[in-house]
């Protein structure tokens, strides 16, 4: 594959799931604007996240049957509308609504990249490829809460969604010119039995069991460290403002560069050793986090730590994935995410409550023992693969 082809899809993923997250620092302005309580407005949030859930589960599948260059451009057009509902909205009703469209048709359009990408790569370059576009799904996923709190500076919190749409929109005529045409799938099955195929690839793949499994303790890792850092960074001693929190977020980056390498060491048949080496960076990482009170480097240490180890291990896990059915490749990465979403969730509830009760310290032996479940889970099971 060219490597302009590669970095369209890497540009293209990273756009398209900015759209998710650009509401997380906008969520003042848009209670005050529909004269939501602050209590409330997290269900801007999670009309998003519905939208995300519904879409691996009803969406994101359809690549399986349908000419993938096709439904990404009808995504994408759907995807711009949403945008425009939102920035437009003039009742709560409205931007819960558009909200659920973005989150629907954002993830759609990222986990069919992803998988579009993993189709029309050789076997002997997909980690690589599969890790450059999930490259710029997280510097989109880190730069979205950056765009947006300078966009909504310049132009209010509409201006970031009306700019969204019309960046989307500018990606349209790349994308459909570019993108390779694959083979449309002559005896597609139809959708109800697409949907509950799903069940029985989630049953018969060891391989999407194991990393789906993995996937679900690191996300649950990273979202106990990223759902609690703000909490004693806004509080004295340091009483950091948002912003100031948020470009701690930034130096994930470093992982995200680390990606795709994470990916052409999995080409090469290195995927167990890789796994390994990343869930160790994860579990190592918890110790400088720890040590934050101490000094903000050691802080520093710690995201770059565990940044790298979760985007090695989430890049590693994909091409795994993909190598089972390749006739499956929408159905599995939806399945996948799953996990992921799984994952996230149950992080983000229990380490609120672990702060409350037993600190920072506490987060971080919460973190040390999810990381450290995720490696044991890893050595009982890597020699299933053999």
């Amino acid at each position: 594959m060219s490597r302009g082809l590669v970095w369209l899809f890497a540009t293209a993923s990273g756009l398209s799931v900015a759209n998710v997250y650009y509401a997380q620092p906008l969520l003042d302005a848009l209670a005050q604007t529909f004269g939501i309580s602050q209590a409330a407005i997290g269900g801007v949030v999670t009309a998003t996240q519905l939208g995300c859930a519904l879409a691996l589960l009803l969406l994101v599948p359809l690549g399986d049957r349908m000419d993938r260059r096709r439904l990404m451009a009808i995504q994408l057009l759907a995807l711009v509308v949403a945008l425009i509902v939102v920035g437009t909205a003039q009742s709560a009703a409205v931007l819960l609504a558009g909200m659920l469209g973005v989150g629907l048709l954002g993830t759609a359009m990222t986990q069919g990249l992803i998988a579009y990408a993993a189709s029309v790569s050789g076997p002997h370059e997909r980690g690589s490829v599969v890790g450059t576009a999930q490259s710029g799904v997280f510097i989109g996923l880190l730069l979205a809460r950056v765009f947006a709190g300078g966009v909504s500076d310049l132009a209010s919190w509409r201006g970031v969604y009306l700019s969204a749409a019309a960046l989307m929109l500018m990606l349209a005529l790349p994308l459909w010119r570019r993108l390779p045409a694959l083979k449309t799938v002559s005896n597609a099955m139809s959708y109800p039995r697409l949907i509950a195929s799903m069940l029985t690839l989630l049953r018969q793949e060891k391989v999407l069991q194991i990393r789906g499994v993995l996937a679900l303790l690191m996300f649950a890792a990273f979202n106990i460290f990223w759902s609690a850092l703000v909490l004693p960074l806004s509080a004295p001693p340091y009483g950091f403002s948002h912003t100031v929190i948020g470009a701690f977020g930034l130096v994930g980056a470093v992982g995200a560069l680390a990606a795709a390498r994470a990916g052409r060491w999995a080409d090469r048949g290195h995927g167990e050793r890789t796994s390994a080496l990343a869930l160790a960076a994860l579990l190592v990482a918890w110790w400088p986090l720890s040590l934050m009170d101490l000094s903000l480097w050691a802080l520093i240490v710690g995201i770059v730590l565990l940044d790298l180890g979760g985007q090695a291990l989430h890049v590693t896990n994909q091409s795994m994935i993909f190598r089972t059915r390749p006739e499956a490749h929408s159905r599995l990465v939806g399945l996948y995410m799953l996990f992921y979403a799984a994952g996230s969730g149950l992080g983000a509830i229990s380490t609120t409550a672990t702060y409350a009760y037993a600190g920072w310290q506490g987060v971080c032996f919460l973190g040390a023992a999810v990381s450290l479940s995720a490696l044991l889970f890893w050595i009982a099971t890597r020699r299933v693969h053999d």
